[in-house]
């Protein structure tokens, strides 16, 4: 909304001093000629802005020029009840309400204190875009348009229909009852119900979302912690999984429950390294996850896992016994 952005480009001008007019439609995701049209506005409207020209020239407002906010909106206090992953709040579209949010907060800082937040906020890194080995993460992409019908829904209580892309199956319509919102490894999902089944859909799967005035089926109250382990259990146990006994380098234990599905029971050898009960989804699942830690573990059962290693650790070997 236009009156948002007038606020926050305010809000940026307090906060930042000077400003071009290229740095603010960055900063506000508009185009340069919007930002020069909110200036007249703003202008017109009695706030105290002021162009500089030159080569250090930009938009500026008027020393001691304070702010009269209203307070938060709805979606700006949803997004600090996010705050903690800003993946998050991208993911249940309220990224910009989130930024909005924080320059009104930052405002209402006395200036003291309003500098010793801005420093050590420099000191903190949240969500980076990569790890440690350069390895990129590559967050959901959910259209806000989307994001936002299928929030509206889940707090109204109303029913939602959604068009929905499951894997290897063409893309259909579908009505639900929405229960509640889950982010997890910056993977967004939407707990429903289908008539009388529990359902979970990954919101990027989610191409079209159209909340209606029907009242959802569900209960008043939930806990969505509890649902979560609950539906994850379930898949765990459902289907045909593969059981793996495994003898592993302590080292890499972390890196191989993370990529098994549970771990069932451990413990520790005379020699120091651990024996685990490790679940996977399927037998080609445990096949490539064993095959990754083939130098630090040791599959024990099943033995037709433990021939499959084998021979492929020897076709590797054969191929690589002889120069090119």
């Amino acid at each position: 909304m236009r009156a948002d952005r007038l606020v926050s480009l305010v809000l940026l001008l307090r906060r930042r001093g000077r400003m071009t007019a290229p740095a603010l439609a960055r900063e506000l995701e508009v185009s340069t000629r919007t930002v020069l049209r909110d200036m007249e506005a703003l202008s017109a409207a009695g706030v105290p802005v002021y162009a500089e020209r030159g080569r250090h020239g930009g938009f500026a407002l008027l020393p001691d020029f304070r702010t009269a906010l209203t307070g938060l909106n709805h979606d700006e206090a949803l997004a600090l009840l996010v705050a903690g992953s800003r993946r998050g709040a991208q993911l249940f579209g309220l990224g910009s309400a989130l930024a909005s949010a924080v320059l009104k907060v930052v405002d209402t800082l006395p200036e003291g204190l309003r500098d010793t937040a801005a420093g050590a906020a420099q000191r903190l890194l949240v969500d980076p875009e990569t790890d440690l080995l350069s390895r990129r993460v590559a967050p959901e992409e959910v259209p806000d348009s989307v994001a936002a019908e299928v929030r509206r829904a889940v707090f109204a209580g109303h029913r939602l229909r959604i068009r929905y892309a499951a894997v290897n199956r063409p893309p259909a319509w579908r009505t639900v009852d929405p229960i509640g919102l889950v982010t997890v490894r910056d993977q967004g999902y939407l707990l429903a119900r289908r008539g009388a089944e529990d359902r979970t859909y990954r919101l990027s799967r989610v191409l079209e979302a159209e909340e209606t005035d029907e009242p959802a089926e569900r209960a008043d109250t939930v806990d969505l912690d509890r649902a979560w382990r609950e539906r994850g259990t379930r898949f765990r146990t459902g289907g045909d999984t593969t059981a793996v006994e495994v003898r592993v380098d302590p080292g890499r234990r972390d890196h191989l429950v993370a990529t098994a599905l549970a771990v069932r029971a451990e413990t520790t050898d005379t020699d120091g390294r651990l024996r685990m009960d490790v679940e996977f989804q399927d037998a080609r699942h445990a096949e490539w996850a064993l095959w990754e830690h083939a130098p630090y573990a040791e599959v024990l059962a099943p033995q037709w896992l433990r021939i499959s290693l084998r021979d492929r650790a020897t076709a590797v070997a054969t191929r690589y016994g002889t120069t090119p």
